[in-house]
């Protein structure tokens, strides 16, 4: 979305934002009162910071434009200088045209840059170094606490190398079917997370009758019990109190071993970074996530991934997704965006269950306008491949992984798929964080970084006040991310986040 960037990039202290002369609204920058001249038109009531000015009339039924893109159809005859939102603007469904390898831009691989990294004997790399306790069921939850809880920072103080022993316990794992898409999702989270390079060690614990088996799991994914792999049964092992005590000694087991790793050079190209984003507002689109996107295009150019998620949140602008892939990629897009219209029809919802009250209070009205603004995340290069939730990713560049838009489901699957890092953009604010990857939160407008600069990494609004160009904040979004990947804490590490956000994807019915 050059035109965006280019509006952005010659920002001052206009009272407002044009995206591209196509528009038929324009953005303000600040509260305007009512009777202010902007844009050749006058406003007709204040309209709030963020919020969408008509820079011209726009009939019943007609469409209203940002971004040169359809954004949704005037429910009512809108005024030039008229606030458009909810009252005026609703939700229409896309017309579904689509374009294949239309936009294809060639990625100029620079100069090989590098970061501290842990390689596994595998050979994949990993930027934490985790133990982790993992459970197949709600019922085991507690044992995995207990254990994980059991090695504070004192008892942890005699392995420098390791970063934590981390619990990822969740609520299902029973009373869903025993296979199809749910009961295979969370086999690829478990195994995803057992496998993950951030982890150097694993103790995965169950009750014994679950329905999500763990002696299944090591079957079905090849995986070995050995030093740094163990698994154990509450039922087998006899109860809640002896599954701790074996647990704890076998996580003591590990701590040697796993603090044997130590950080070495390793190129950029072994990242794979989760690109997320909540709590969006109105300046998402125009600050943060394209310069998250440059970071991304800056990370590919190295041959590192970068991994756009959240389905229901690019509804609206996979058209521009299917331009920058082959028409094989494009169309595996198009068949989830088909599932989740058919999801969210056969449970009575509308893919325009979104934005959220927060986003709409931001400035966002629709969904198709929260998701032009979310795709920009994923930068300009092709689009290399599409994956199911929590499956694999492959091929380095540009991916698509699908997954719902809510944050936490989301960035488990993306972390399931190999993410070592997540970067995750907020304009209303997000108190996110993650393990055994890390999060880097980038706040979308100055104001937010000042109420929560212990929990934001980057400031984007500097891009508002003219400060920095979106190009020159994704250089340091890009750059944060080497130094975070060579063991730099981020403010959601600093403040212990991530212990509560592993939260798989649950599909199907509840038995």
């Amino acid at each position: 979305m050059s035109n965006e960037a280019d509006a952005v990039a010659a920002m001052t202290a206009s009272a407002t934002i044009r995206l591209s002369p196509d528009d038929n609204v324009v953005t303000a920058t600040r509260a305007l009162e009512a009777g202010m001249a902007v844009e050749g038109v006058t406003t007709r009531g204040l309209i709030p910071s963020g919020h969408k000015i008509a820079t011209r009339p726009i009939a019943a039924g007609k469409p209203v434009v940002k971004y040169a893109q359809l954004i949704g159809l005037a429910t009512r005859d809108i005024a030039a200088g008229e606030h458009v939102h909810t009252q005026n603007l609703g939700f229409t469904a896309t017309p579904g045209e689509y374009e294949f390898g239309t936009d294809l831009r060639p990625v100029s691989m620079g100069t090989t840059d590098r970061f501290m990294g842990f390689r596994r004997p595998n050979g994949r790399i990993g930027t934490r170094n985790f133990v982790a306790v993992i459970t197949s069921v709600n019922c085991s939850a507690t044992a995995a606490h207990r254990i994980a809880d059991h090695f504070t920072p004192d008892r942890l103080a005699a392995f420098p190398n390791v970063d934590g022993v981390a619990a990822f316990t969740h609520g299902t794992g029973c009373g869903m079917q025993g296979d199809g898409e749910g009961f295979e999702a969370l086999s690829r989270v478990m195994w995803g997370y057992a496998s993950h390079p951030n982890c150097a060690g694993v103790l995965m614990v169950g009750l014994g009758c679950e329905m999500n088996q763990i002696d299944w799991l090591l079957d079905a994914w090849g995986l070995e019990q050995g030093p740094l792999f163990r698994a154990m049964n509450i039922q087998n092992v006899a109860g809640l109190r002896r599954t701790v005590e074996k647990g704890i000694e076998a996580v003591e087991a590990m701590l040697p071993l796993a603090n044997e790793a130590v950080r070495e050079p390793c190129p950029a190209s072994a990242l794979t970074v989760a690109l997320q984003c909540g709590g969006s507002d109105a300046w998402s689109g125009i600050t943060a996530n394209p310069a998250l996107g440059h970071a991304c295009d800056l990370l590919v150019a190295q041959g590192g991934t970068g991994v756009l998620a959240e389905t229901p949140e690019i509804y609206g602008a996979e058209h521009l997704l299917t331009r920058r892939a082959s028409e094989a990629v494009g169309r595996r897009l198009i068949d989830r965006i088909a599932w989740w219209t058919d999801y969210t029809a056969r449970n009575r919802g509308s893919m325009d269950n979104n934005p959220s009250p927060g986003n709409k209070a931001g400035g966002l009205t629709t969904i198709l306008e929260k998701s032009l603004g979310a795709a920009a995340k994923g930068g300009t290069t092709p689009l290399t491949g599409v994956y199911r939730y929590a499956e694999r990713v492959t091929q380095p560049g540009f991916a698509f992984m699908d997954s719902p838009g809510y944050d936490p489901a989301s960035v488990t699957g993306q972390i399931a798929s190999g993410c070592n890092l997540v970067v995750f953009t907020t304009g209303r604010g997000s108190a996110f964080g993650s393990k055994p990857a890390p999060t880097i939160k980038v706040a979308t407008n100055a104001d937010l970084y000042g109420r929560m600069e212990e929990d934001m990494d980057v400031d984007a609004g500097r891009i508002l006040s003219g400060a920095a160009t979106v190009e020159e904040v994704g250089r340091t979004i890009y750059g944060l991310l080497l130094r975070v990947a060579s063991g730099e804490r981020t403010k959601s590490e600093a403040q212990g986040l991530g212990d509560h956000e592993f939260v798989p994807w649950q599909i199907g019915a509840v038995m």
